[in-house]
């Protein structure tokens, strides 16, 4: 093999156009190289629904054959699959083949070593790549062996196992899976559980009819939120297209931000487990840690992005971990972000309070009412930041750096970060119960990253 430059790896994952950045070839190479780094024994492989999905799942087991692994497939999966397989079995690694919300004309990988610990920038995803790039191997002396397993029960029997069943009355949900992943497994939870679901963009579909599947996105929530008000329904679920992420709309129809469902999950877990350990990140913080330190847990802060936030947890022994785009990390699912145990913990919540949706966050809102993320094009990063700084120095604010700026005042605070993902700067303002307030200044920092007088 011929030494290729490949700028499908980003700093968290794989990710790519096809057949541009990311193919077969590029896959196998990809296979071939996490077999002689990691020598993990057993792989377990799953794929997502994307069209090209099962061929770059097929040449990156090729990949780890050739090395010497062997290779548990698990087929059509959510991320969240393949991390649960890797730590059940207790075997050497998992690889995810996923582009989640990306275009349609993207996919990607999702890499994780033993216990399901994630493999980033920082902890070989580099070494990888540059095995990959120079393409020669050495030659195993075994190819490794393929098993085929898409049974789900024991993910599924996990799932259950952080609600109690028997506090359960029927609830009407709306359960959206955006043609991803989510559908098979609501089908495989419904036998277990009182719930009458109302299932719209149900079917796995790499075609994706209705779009991509990102409800972070203000655009691509309306059919969620028609389908709540049309059947009275209690709550709404939806999902991105591998299910590491839902997001939550209450029985009017209103989607809920991801900052008042960290709070509320926070809440929730120390019921079950005080004086614990919680992990958010900068962007909104102040009802987090407002409602974690009335619950007799810790507050702590971590930097933005899966790896940072599942590599604290491990360090403090958390609990939780939630981040306001819809990721949520639990200990006792190796630390790792699942779309599936939120939404349950909360329904099962709805049963025990007999409170609706709207009731348990409505007053958190007041309290903190939050600008939710806004995105930024900017020419000038570094130029923006200091931009920035300069202007509120003369207020002498309480400053942040952990991830980005954040600054704070007596009754209002904002953080302004680069994407770690994305070429975008992205904005998050809150104050202390003052929507006008918040209307202001998320105005005047506008102002000031688009460099207006």
């Amino acid at each position: 093999m011929s030494h290729t430059i490949l700028n499908c790896f980003k700093a968290y994952d794989i990710r790519g156009r096809v057949p541009e950045e990311l193919n077969p070839d590029i896959a196998y190479r990809i296979g071939q190289a996490y077999g002689n780094y990691l020598n993990p024994g057993q792989t377990v492989v799953g794929y997502d629904v994307r069209l090209q999905s099962p061929v770059l799942a097929e040449a990156v087991s090729e990949g780890l054959l050739d090395s010497g692994a062997n290779v548990i497939d698990i087929g059509l999966c959510g991320t969240e699959e393949v991390y649960f397989q890797t730590f059940h079995r207790g075997i050497g690694g998992g690889i995810m083949v996923t582009a989640s919300h990306n275009p349609i004309d993207y996919n990607g990988m999702k890499l994780v070593r033993e216990g399901s610990r994630p493999i980033s920038g920082d902890t070989g995803l580099y070494n990888i790549r540059a095995l990959a790039e120079r393409g020669i191997f050495h030659k195993k002396p075994s190819r490794g062996v393929l098993v085929k397993d898409s049974s789900k029960e024991s993910y599924i029997q996990h799932l259950l196992g952080y609600i109690d069943l028997h506090v359960l009355k029927p609830l009407k949900i709306v359960v959206d899976a955006g043609n991803g992943c989510a559908g098979p497994i609501i089908d495989l939870l419904v036998e277990y559980l009182p719930f009458e679901f109302i299932r719209i963009h149900h079917e796995p579909n790499g075609s994706f009819p209705n779009g991509i599947p990102n409800p972070l996105l203000s655009e691509n929530r309306s059919a969620t939120a028609n389908a709540v008000i049309q059947h009275k329904a209690d709550i709404g679920i939806a999902w991105d297209g591998d299910f590491d992420r839902c997001f939550f709309f209450d029985e009017k129809g209103r989607f809920i931000e991801g900052y008042y469902l960290v709070g509320l999950l926070a809440q929730i877990l120390l019921e079950k487990d005080p004086k614990a350990n919680i992990i958010h990140d900068p962007r909104l913080t102040w009802n987090t840690i407002d409602l974690v330190t009335q619950g007799g847990g810790t507050p702590i802060q971590s930097k933005t992005g899966h790896a940072f936030i599942k590599e604290r947890m491990r360090k403090e022994n958390a609990l939780y971990g939630g981040e306001m785009s819809a990721h949520h990390y639990f200990r006792d699912f190796a630390y790792c972000d699942s779309g599936m145990i939120p939404w349950l913990l909360i329904a099962e919540h709805l049963n025990k309070t007999g409170l609706s949706l709207s009731a348990l966050v409505d007053e958190r809102m007041r309290a903190y009412p939050c600008s939710g993320e806004i995105n930024f094009v900017v020419d000038d990063a570094r130029a923006t930041l200091n931009r920035i700084r300069d202007h509120f120095a003369l207020e002498k604010p309480g400053m942040d750096e952990t991830d980005g700026l954040g600054f704070s005042f007596p009754v209002w605070r904002f953080n302004i970060r680069s994407s770690n993902t994305e070429p975008l700067m992205r904005l998050n303002v809150e104050t202390r119960a003052n929507e006008a307030l918040l209307r202001a200044k998320v105005d005047e920092i506008t102002r000031l990253i688009e460099n207006q007088p």
